[in-house]
């Protein structure tokens, strides 16, 4: 009786330990961009980049490419039922081969990269770079993939590029385990899983990102078509000039 309530006691530190995590910014918008919908502006929205794999008790990511293969057809048909409201006219970006789909891999990967820097120096308040605000007073959104995304396939044809980044690690039994005798025994917080997701709107002429919706801690199980439905709203909630919400409509 007392090693369960042990356990309920962990867990209940593990659930307050994240809610700080829950509560930092998750979105920006570059100074003085807006996108009203129905500007006639098109957005060039590149495939996904999609990994799903497991956690091990180690903390590794162990890629699972049968769960990868159904998460990237469910969130790429999340996607399409929601283009609609982008509110803008979409364009899906052209099959890329040889050295374009080398480049593109690149800037998804670079994508990432500059996410994951904006969650770390600019969403955490804390840590902002002296670079990224004004005295340390103001908030000055800008972070830019270089005007390389210029030549990525499709984009002479768009005015802004869609990049979406997604990658999920779900937390062994051995990785849960470990999660709980950590703080049952030295206090330490252990993570089991990984949930990250990044969606960014680009200037496919200067590179700028314009707009960016980063989370390392989303929700919905993307290997199930209702769970990639709640991770894509996720995703594109408050995206410039759309009508897309967070969660679904009651009927």
């Amino acid at each position: 009786m007392m090693f369960i309530r042990r356990i309920a006691l962990a867990i209940c530190l593990a659930l307050s330990l994240s809610v700080p995590a829950m509560a930092q910014e998750r979105s920006a918008t570059r100074q003085g961009f807006e996108l009203a919908p129905g500007e006639g502006k098109k957005i060039l929205v590149f495939r996904p980049a999609v990994s799903v794999g497991g956690q091990s008790t180690a903390g590794m990511f162990e890629p699972n490419g049968e769960w990868t293969e159904a998460a990237r057809r469910n969130i790429e048909a999340s996607l399409a039922r929601l283009q609609a409201q982008l509110g803008n006219e979409v364009i899906a970006a052209p099959e890329a081969y040889g050295e374009d789909a080398q480049n593109l891999q690149e800037h998804m990967a670079l994508f990432a990269a500059v996410s994951q820097a904006v969650i770390e120096y600019q969403f955490f308040v804390g840590n902002r770079l002296p670079t990224k605000k004004k005295d340390n007073k103001e908030d000055v959104f800008d972070w830019s993939l270089g005007s390389g995304v210029a030549d990525l396939p499709g984009a002479k044809d768009a005015d802004y590029g869609l990049f979406i980044w997604n990658r999920d690690a779900y937390g062994s039994t051995g990785r849960k385990v470990l999660q709980v005798l950590a703080l049952l025994g030295p206090g330490v917080a252990v993570k089991s899983g990984e949930h990250r997701g990044y969606a960014g709107l680009v200037d496919l002429k200067t590179g700028d990102l314009l707009w960016l919706n980063a989370d390392g801690a989303m929700g919905g199980d993307v290997r199930k078509e209702d769970g990639s439905d709640k991770r894509v709203r996720q995703l594109l909630e408050d995206f410039p000039g759309s009508s897309i919400a967070a969660e679904e409509p009651a009927a």
